[in-house]
């Protein structure tokens, strides 16, 4: 899962970590006939993430340390309903979420937020539902949140209901880097992004694939695998990409990616020390959002033994 269990003080209130994710991968395989794209995508979930504390009340409510956050739009909100209607039982509940993952940044905290609900109200409320009954209401809610239940290292296919886990990709140390200036806030980058997509584009996820083969190999990750479709229309929708992604790039990260819609990237860090450097130069001197995380896996997850760290480089970015 994606969210798990913590301890306090009242047994009948739960407290879930709901984790950003980056994408590795991500290949556009062509337009459906319901409007939505079929995609192939490796995805990850790292250490960054919101909290969620679920108590029970009589109605759904939500509170939010982001007012702005805090209406019945969340997808945390829709969630709860959604298991509720789901149902059919006059439950409810009190959410409670603390952001830590920026809004709208290809970070998936809305979607993460969203399966953690569901995880969590399906605990609080003895419904004791399986995973694909859950993965049922997730992708109706948006096509990141069924591969938020699982988490860890994914494929994940056609709009994002096709969730396959994977062994985990044998990786630790990533900065992300998340603008946050006014050039960066594009309410509909996403239809933007996948309207830029030509038909040339298009692949059959072959990419993606050979990735997933080397990983499930042994949890080999090269960089040079990694792949995003958006990546080269960025900048059209994001005025400024191109110089963030110039400045992480002059500090010696490589292989930078945008992750999911954006505006986010990441690359890869060789030890927790080099990624610590590029976070506060990113913040002290650029004035830039950065984060220093690594990977995350749910317990429980298939774990390959590793006697290091062990990042690959690929082609400066």
């Amino acid at each position: 899962m994606s969210a798990r269990r913590r301890p306090t003080t009242d047994r009948r209130v739960l407290e879930l970590e709901a984790h950003a994710k980056v994408n590795l991968t991500l290949e556009v395989l062509g337009r459906r006939d319901d409007g939505y794209h079929d995609i192939v995508s490796i995805m990850q979930t790292v250490g960054l993430h919101d909290t969620v504390t679920l108590s029970p009340a009589d109605d759904i409510t939500l509170v939010c340390d982001d007012v702005a956050l805090a209406g019945d739009e969340n997808l945390a909100v829709i969630a709860a309903r959604r298991l509720r209607d789901h149902v059919d039982a006059g439950h409810g509940a009190e959410i409670r979420l603390e952001k830590r993952i920026p809004v709208a940044s290809g970070l998936g905290g809305g979607s993460s937020d969203a399966a953690a609900v569901l995880t969590g109200l399906n605990q609080l409320w003895d419904l004791d539902l399986d995973l694909p009954e859950l993965e049922k209401i997730a992708v109706e809610i948006g096509s990141d949140v069924p591969f938020f239940l699982s988490g860890g290292t994914a494929l994940v296919q056609g709009k994002g209901e096709h969730v396959v886990p994977l062994a985990h990709a044998n990786i630790q140390w990533m900065v992300v880097v998340s603008p946050d200036s006014p050039e960066f806030v594009v309410p509909d980058k996403t239809a933007r992004l996948y309207d830029a997509v030509a038909r040339s584009d298009y692949t059959r996820g072959v990419l993606t694939h050979k990735l997933a083969g080397r990983i499930r190999g042994g949890g080999d990750a090269p960089a040079q695998f990694y792949f995003n479709v958006f990546e080269p229309y960025a900048s059209t929708v994001f005025a400024e990409y191109a110089a963030v992604r110039n400045t992480f790039r002059s500090l010696g990260a490589m292989g930078i990616l945008m992750s999911g819609a954006g505006p986010s990237m990441f690359a890869l860090a060789p030890s927790r020390e080099v990624g610590l450097a590029w976070q506060l130069m990113l913040e002290r001197q650029h004035g830039l959002r950065a984060y220093l995380t690594r990977r995350w896996d749910p317990p429980g997850a298939r774990r390959r033994p590793t006697n290091r760290a062990h990042v690959n480089r690929g082609p400066a970015g």
